[in-house]
């Protein structure tokens, strides 16, 4: 079961890494330059750089999950962890239906995909915090 969490802790830091770079596309795919335009000075920028720092926190927590796998699932401080961890991804399980309205995606195939398919990452990435927490405790 150890190995198994640890290879599934690796998981989760690749593609939390995917995820966060994923970011770099979002000014031009949701097209802020124009969209963005409307809002004061302070919300634009409060947008650009909480994005920034978003995608940077997502990045770190996959290259610490990817290079200390271990420790992460041996250690007390790493089931601690994993609880935070575990609760955070499950608030974004639970934002993804209930803080997006149906109408971004519904009837949309493109929209739908990720809908569906982030749907499943927040899910996988609660799991595998949850069952590490939950291991050994």
């Amino acid at each position: 079961m150890e190995a198994l969490l640890i290879q599934h802790v690796r998981i989760v830091g690749g593609l939390l890494i995917v995820l966060a770079l994923l970011h770099l596309i979002f000014p031009t795919y949701f097209n802020w330059k124009k969209d963005l335009k409307s809002l004061s000075l302070i919300n634009r920028q409060m947008m650009i750089v909480h994005t920034f720092f978003i995608a940077l926190i997502v990045f770190l927590m996959g290259l610490l999950f990817v290079y200390a796998a271990p420790d992460i699932v041996n250690s007390q401080l790493g089931k601690t962890m994993s609880l935070g961890i575990a609760i955070f991804w499950t608030c974004r399980l639970v934002i993804q239906f209930f803080g997006y309205s149906s109408e971004l995606w519904r009837n949309k195939v493109f929209e739908t995909y990720a809908h569906v398919g982030f749907s499943f990452l927040w899910i996988y990435l609660s799991v595998v915090f949850w069952c590490n927490w939950l291991y050994l405790l």
